[in-house]
């Protein structure tokens, strides 16, 4: 059974930090390149970060400098380490597996950045 569970979002005052993982289970996790998207409320879905299988990484101009994404293949799982968060921040966070034609969602997790 394929599983996606991300974790470790919150609520965080502006300048905090959060660190999010991603949990895969259910498939073969080292060949499958991880990314982050987010969706604000009456916002379309966002890429954040992606992350290939050599450990490329690629983020959004709006979070460069802000936000770190990683992997480690032996616990099957992604991160995305967040610092300097901004309100704009805030949005329901996802991960998202893909290789060739396969793609797995996570459910999400939470972000409110708010003092």
């Amino acid at each position: 059974q394929v599983q996606l569970v991300e974790s470790g979002g919150g609520l965080v005052q502006p300048g905090g930090s959060l660190r999010l993982s991603c949990a895969a289970s259910g498939f073969m996790f080292r060949i499958y390149a991880m990314s982050w998207y987010r969706q604000a409320p009456g916002k379309e879905r966002e890429l954040v970060a992606d992350i290939s299988i050599t450990e490329d990484t690629n983020y959004a101009d709006s979070v460069k400098g802000r936000f770190t994404i990683s992997r480690d293949n032996p616990k099957k799982t992604a991160y995305l380490q967040m610092n300097s968060l901004k309100p704009e921040d805030t949005a329901v966070y996802y991960c998202k597996s893909s290789y060739r034609a396969n793609e797995f969602w996570g459910q999400g997790t939470q972000v409110t950045v708010s003092s």
